[in-house]
């Protein structure tokens, strides 16, 4: 994986880019992405780095923007819950899929060649130029069942 001066110099660049300013809020955002293992709501990330940070003035609008903007340069991935919101996490880690507990929101990362190798199948025979996936599979985990 990227090592954390290199993206925070990448970032800064995005930031550049959007006539945005680099500031320690955004960069505590995008911090808390890179040493966090999971999947987190904006909410979970503003309340965490309060918590940790708590000298640092940050809002929830400022949280929100930062992964907005993490997300449409594909440094941060989604995955969304309808209207419960979406759940972020970094988005340069090795390719994987969810399996998602409705009951109690646990989130499961897999990795499975075989579905990696049908969809590529599946896009070849519709000829259709596969360039990203997402897959969520959604159920009861096995403390929910």
């Amino acid at each position: 994986m990227i090592s954390y001066p290199l993206l925070l110099e990448e970032f800064q660049a995005i930031l550049k880019e959007n006539t945005l300013k680099f500031t320690k809020q955004r960069e505590l955002v995008l911090k808390f992405l890179y040493e966090n293992e999971g999947h987190f709501t904006p909410e979970d990330i503003y309340n965490l780095l309060k918590q940790k940070y708590p000298d640092i003035n940050i809002g929830i609008a400022t949280v929100y923007r930062t992964l907005s903007l993490l997300e449409t340069s594909h440094i941060a991935s989604s995955i969304s819950f309808g209207v419960q919101g979406k759940k972020y996490e970094l988005g340069l880690k090795k390719h994987h899929d969810h399996l998602i507990c409705s009951k109690c929101g646990k989130i499961i990362e897999f990795y499975d060649e075989t579905i990696e190798e049908i969809q590529e199948e599946i896009a070849k025979k519709f000829n259709f130029k596969m360039t990203d996936h997402t897959m969520k599979i959604i159920g009861l985990c096995e403390n929910c069942q």
